[in-house]
Formats: structure tokens, sequence, C-alpha cells
């Protein structure tokens, strides 16, 4: 309120000054007149081009009166989306979730609305929830307005990123068919076993995936269950979509493929022959998915009156590994940090072996359609509930846990009075599930415990995908890149590798910039996108 009110009052402050400077002027001329004064020719030209001035200042207090009232609505509603209170009728206007900020020096507009507008707030026919997708095509149209709006940047190009795992089914006229359905909806048993029967088998078809069995999040699964389920909706769907490039299509209307969509546990790709899997022709489901096209192309498209370079949308995890491709040409590996610790090594060509797939490994795809080696552990979730029970034990808060320091002492301690594992590693929980917390004298200790354990299984998932390959430096970021415990611990357990925490804004945002980049811009890369933190293994006792 009081920067509208401060808004307001310059105004009339403007006003008043070219209204009063324009009736002096007059009111002297007038005086003049009356008088019969007599002006000299040189006084005259500089009356006149004051008064010709303050008459084009009218225009200028028109425009700053009246043609920005959607600014000023804009901003109201900014105002009562804060304080709660109903200032203005903006029934009127399209609701625009904020936008986060765009880097001036790179082609990406970041469509990621916050956690909260994407809530899970639509339910398919079977009553499971799933993402809006009515609202999420909204905030894609709503966000792109709002960036290509902003006269401090210039948009060049547009590109996008998402989840992979989802698809979305148009027909011939464009429309989506079906709710967005969520990759976690459970599979039907004899849906599941009739495609593995009929194609195999589990350990041969993984092999050709190379991707563990996962039920829907193996996305081209979803295709084929509504094939057998729903077979007149099968007859119906001109293109399935993965998500990032129906996010790409509702700009440039062209229907596409992108393998680092296909070749992200899809069951769609047989990674053996680096095509299409077999069952993909043979159940009529290849005639559903668009032309694949190069992941560095941009299309053409028209926005609000615009021609903008539009990229064809990237699998989020593969988008997020391009900015350290690009700065980094030594062999290295990706911890990505979050709900999930996701290692990926991009040099790393060697087939998944049967031990590797029991342990959660599967193969991406770089834009570039390289193959990249990663393993997955459900670490973020563990990290949160032993937290909690932390915390709870303890009388503490959580929050206290964000910045804890790393302690040598205290891991000495542990390592000394408590066993650590060292035998055979559970991936779906840790040791410290198991450990009594009243064995422990404070709660910090706890926490160091809840990390090593942790490491334990982040050092044997990650080891996975180091066989073949000669890693000279980890990189970790997200979420467990700054806590400092996790960050020792590791480079500790990796003693003849360098092991950095990496810290770079919308990593995932940037990639997708970077692999349009030579369409639209001539100047070289910049080389100081990601900020490292080095830590060392050396342990002193």
């Amino acid at each position: 309120k009081e920067l509208l009110n401060a808004m307001m009052k310059r105004r009339w402050y403007i006003t008043a000054l070219v209204l009063g400077g324009f009736m002096f002027i007059i009111g002297g001329m007038f005086a003049a007149i009356i008088n019969k004064n007599s002006i000299e020719g040189e006084w005259k030209e500089l009356l006149l081009l004051l008064l010709g001035a303050f008459i084009g200042s009218y225009g200028k207090i028109i425009d700053y009166w009246f043609s920005d009232t959607d600014k000023d609505k804009m901003l109201v509603q900014k105002m009562d989306e804060e304080d709660g209170t109903a200032l203005s009728n903006t029934a009127d206007m399209p609701v625009t979730p904020p936008v986060e900020p765009t880097p001036i020096n790179l082609p990406v507009v970041n469509t990621e609305a916050p956690k909260e507008a994407f809530k899970p707030i639509e339910v398919d026919e079977d009553g499971d929830e799933c993402d809006n997708l009515e609202s999420l095509r909204k905030n894609i149209f709503d966000s792109l307005k709002e960036v290509t709006s902003l006269k401090e940047f210039d948009i060049k190009a547009i590109n996008f990123s998402s989840y992979g795992a989802s698809l979305v089914y148009i027909d011939e006229n464009g429309n989506a068919l079906t709710p967005l359905y969520n990759y976690l909806k459970k599979y039907p048993e004899i849906l599941h076993n009739q495609f593995y029967d009929t194609y195999g088998g589990v350990q041969a078809f993984t092999h050709q995936s190379a991707s563990p069995v996962l039920g829907s999040l193996n996305s081209g699964m979803q295709l084929y269950r509504i094939k057998y389920e729903r077979p007149e909706l099968f007859k119906k769907i001109k293109y399935a979509l993965h998500l990032p490039q129906y996010l790409s299509y509702l700009i440039t209307g062209v229907p596409c493929a992108d393998i680092t969509s296909i070749g992200c546990h899809t069951n769609l790709w047989d990674f053996t022959k680096m095509q299409y899997h077999e069952w993909v022709k043979q159940e009529g489901a290849l005639e559903k998915l668009a032309p694949i096209l190069p992941g560095n192309e941009a299309l053409t498209a028209n926005f609000m009156g615009n021609n903008y370079f539009v990229g064809i949308g990237l699998h989020d995890s593969s988008a997020a590994l391009i900015p350290y491709l690009v700065n980094f040409h030594e062999p290295f590996v990706l911890i990505s940090t979050g709900t999930w610790c996701i290692s990926l090594n991009p040099f790393n060509q060697t087939p998944l072996t049967d031990e590797e797939l029991s342990n959660d490994c599967l193969s991406f795809m770089t834009y570039e359609g390289k193959k990249v080696k990663a393993s997955r552990l459900f670490a973020g979730f563990e990290h949160e509930q032993q937290v909690n029970r932390i915390a709870s034990h303890f009388n503490q808060t959580v929050s206290r846990y964000r910045d804890i320091d790393y302690d040598q002492n205290i891991i000495l301690k542990l390592q000394q009075n408590f066993s650590q594992n060292q035998g055979v590693i559970d991936l779906k929980a840790s040791d410290f599930t198991k450990r009594d917390l009243a064995n422990f004298s404070t709660d910090i200790e706890a926490y160091h415990q809840l990390i090593l354990d942790i490491i334990a299984q982040q050092f044997f998932s990650t080891q996975l995908i180091l066989k073949g390959s000669d890693t000279k430096k980890i990189f970790v970021d997200g979420g467990f890149s700054k806590n400092s415990i996790y960050m020792n611990l590791l480079a500790l357990s990796f003693p003849e590798i360098e092991v950095y925490a990496a810290s770079m804004a919308q990593a995932t945002a940037v990639g997708t910039a970077l692999s349009i980049h030579s369409c639209w811009n001539q100047k070289t890369l910049p080389t100081d996108l990601i900020e490292l933190k080095y830590f060392q293994s050396h342990l002193v006792k």
C-alpha cells in the first residue's frame, strides 16, 4: 500500500509541476499582451519552444495516468495476495503465478511454478491423484506473457524441461485426451506379466531397456496399458508426447520426440540396438510417437506477435547434466541430490550388469544421444524421516539440523563405539533405522551417525557406476551439497577422487538454455556458471 501511495503522490507532483509551468508561461504571455510589452525575436522563439515542450508534456501526463493501468492492476493484485485485503477488482486479469528471475545472458524462461501451484489437485478416472494438465497449460502461457513483457530483457529463445516419465495424449486437433497420469500410479499385475512374458522375460528385457522394472514410471508401459484397457481411446491418440515435448508443442504446434525423454527408463528404447524396442512397432505404438528431433534443435514460433527460437524440451535430469558437460571435459560423476540422490556418469558406456540393475541402476541419454550410466538412492527421503525421529527423541526442532557443522572428533568417537556397516548394504533403508537413539549422548552425535549410515549407502550406490571409467572428479549439487558432514564424509569415502560441492542457480533451466545456445547466440559460453568448493579426504586421527 505504501508503494502504491508513493507512486500516486509522485504522479501528482509531476502533473502539478508540468501544469504549473505551462500556466506560468501562458499567464506571462497574456500579461505581456495586455500590457503591450515588446518582446525581442529571440525571446519569442524561446517562449514558443517552451510552450511546445509543455504541450508535448501533456501526452506524457496522459500516458503516465492512463496507459499503465494494467501494470497498476498487477501491482494492486500482488498487494492483495500479500496482505489478503481486496483493494481492487482484478477479475478481468489473468492470474499469473510468480516466475523465477531469468538470467540476462541466457535464453531461458523458467516456467517452473512454485510447488504449491502444482499440488495433485485433480484425479483421474480411477480416483488417483495427478497434476492438473489444464492448470499447467495456463501457467505456461501466463508465465511467458509475463516474462516476454519485461522491458529489461530481450528474450531470444525459449526452452523447456520437466520430469519425463509422464505422457500427454493428444488427438489430431492437439487436444489432450486424458489427465496427466501420475507416474507412481499402480500398474496392473496382469498387464505387467503379459508384457514381460511376451517380450523375453524381465531379465532379458531390462538389459535391453537399460532400466529396472518400475511400473508406470516406465512411461511406455502407460501407453501399453491404454491399448489393452481402453482400446477406443488408443485409436483416438494421434501422438503420445512426453511432458517436456508437450510443453514445447504448446508454443510451436510441432509434435516431436526427444532422445533424453525416450531414453529415460521408458521401456521404449533398446539400448543394445540404439533404436525403438521391437514391442513398440509390434503393439502399434510406433505410429503414436512423434518424429525424433535433435535435442539441440530450435524451431521458430510466434508468440504474442514476436518470433522466438523454441527448443523441443528436455528431460530434467539430462538437462541438469549439460552445464557440467560444457564446463568439464575430464571424466566426472555428478551426484544430483534431493529426495532422490542420482549418481550420473556420462563417461561410462559399459552395459548394465545384473548386479547393477538389481541395485537400481539404469541408463539415461544426453541430448546428443550418448549413454549416461546412473544409479539411484532414496537418501533425501531417508534423511527427512530420520531427522524427524532424532528431533522428536531429543525434543528439538527439525530446522536445527539444516546447518550442522562437521565434527571430526564425533566421527572418530562413533567409529570406535558403534558398529559401522562394512558388509551388504541395504539401499532401501539405512542402518540408522535400526539404531537405538538412547545410545547417543546428544542429538548432534546421532545426526553425525545418520549421515555416516547414509554415506555408506551413497558410496555403494555411486561405486556401481564408477566401474569401467577413470573418474577424476565427483560433483555434488542439490541439498546435500550444502551439508558439510555429508560432503566431508563423501570425500573420505573416495580418497582417490576429488570431491566438490557444486553450486549453480537453476541448473536444469541453464542446461536447457545451453542445449540451444548456438541457435541464437554466437558468443562463447560463460565459464563461470558453476561455483565449486573442494573437500579434502584427509582424516586426522
